[in-house]
């Protein structure tokens, strides 16, 4: 699903066309086989590029993917629901596990809503390279 003009409370949202700055220095290692060469030839050799912290672009894109919960995210959703439809009907000490439960697992949910929504972006660096599926926190406004 592509975004472009929704706002998130609590984290700085990219829209295309926005003007960002590369928060961090990148390094992007692994083997590399000169343009010329057949790619079956052995004459691979290890390199890295590093792009600098500081580096403007232009965001060409913006995507979320929604995080698939935990089975202690299922569970608390499992739990609280049955507690709010049922628990009424519950002997107490029965109702008192239930909501210890439910209790117990929290924390995992709090976290899971934290990080629910992950967004990444498509930018094309003032340099010419264009990074794809980066993380949306890789980037500040410029």
């Amino acid at each position: 699903m592509d975004r472009t003009d929704e706002e998130d409370e609590g984290s700085m949202t990219l829209k295309v066309g926005q003007r960002v700055r590369l928060a961090a220095d990148l390094r992007f290692a692994g083997s590399v086989t000169p343009a010329e060469e057949p790619s079956q030839e052995t004459g691979a050799f290890a390199a890295s590029v590093v792009l600098a912290a500081g580096l403007e672009g232009t965001v060409e894109r913006v995507d979320e993917h929604h995080r698939q919960p935990s089975h202690e995210v299922r569970e608390y959703l499992r739990l609280s629901s049955l507690l709010d439809d049922f628990g009424h009907q519950m002997p107490p000490e029965s109702r008192r596990q239930l909501q210890a439960q439910v209790e117990a697992l929290e924390e995992q949910w709090a976290a899971h809503q934290r990080r629910m929504l992950r967004v990444t972006v498509r930018v094309r660096l003032d340099n010419g390279f264009v990074l794809d599926e980066a993380p949306e926190e890789a980037f500040g406004s410029a």
